[in-house]
């Protein structure tokens, strides 16, 4: 089968280590990208709302480094991102970090279980977004927010499983073609 198509199993194994240096020099590149990209699409009018960006390093970095680097993304990249530049706001950083745990969490389940690529890239997706938005509208007590990454935001999501799958393959055929090594 093309090699575009079938999940690697061992993406994000093994998953660096809290001990490991790595973890943490990827996990503040990563960081890093979730801070310029949210920045690149603010510049577009509701370009945040409707691109969803702070979640996509969040989701390449635990597909390629494990949940750690995940974590670590997920926590880091709303907080810094609302310190630094007041987005997102703070009545939203609760259900954007619940989110991003919940990408941190599920992506190397879905990765495991789901061997299609494209599939896999949509199930992350639907994985953290569904229980996120469960989350949010309890958070929140207001369907329209809950709803709203998917009424403002599905081309950011369509984006996500789009680059996620082009990530995602990426990261498959370097680990087919170097093993272990890091990118």
């Amino acid at each position: 089968m093309n090699n575009a198509l079938v999940a690697n199993p061992h993406l994000s194994i093994p998953a660096l280590r809290w001990r490991e240096q790595s973890l943490y020099l990827w996990s503040t590149a990563l960081v890093a990208g979730n801070l310029a990209l949210p920045q690149l699409c603010h510049l577009l009018p509701s370009g945040g709302k409707m691109l969803l960006p702070i979640y996509f390093f969040t989701l390449i970095g635990t597909a390629r480094f494990g949940w750690r680097a995940g974590v670590l993304t997920a926590l880091a990249s709303p907080l810094l991102n609302h310190l630094l530049f007041g987005m997102p706001p703070a009545g939203a950083l609760a259900p954007i970090v619940v989110k991003s745990l919940l990408i941190a969490a599920l992506t190397p389940l879905v990765l495991r279980h789901v061997k299609l690529l494209p599939l896999a890239a949509a199930a992350i997706v639907a994985a953290y977004q569904v229980p996120g938005s469960v989350f949010e509208w309890a958070w929140t007590q207001s369907a329209t927010n809950a709803l709203q990454d998917l009424t403002q935001g599905w081309p950011g999501m369509a984006l996500q499983v789009l680059l996620g799958w082009a990530a995602l393959t990426f990261i498959a055929r370097r680990h087919d073609s170097h093993g272990d090594e890091t990118l």
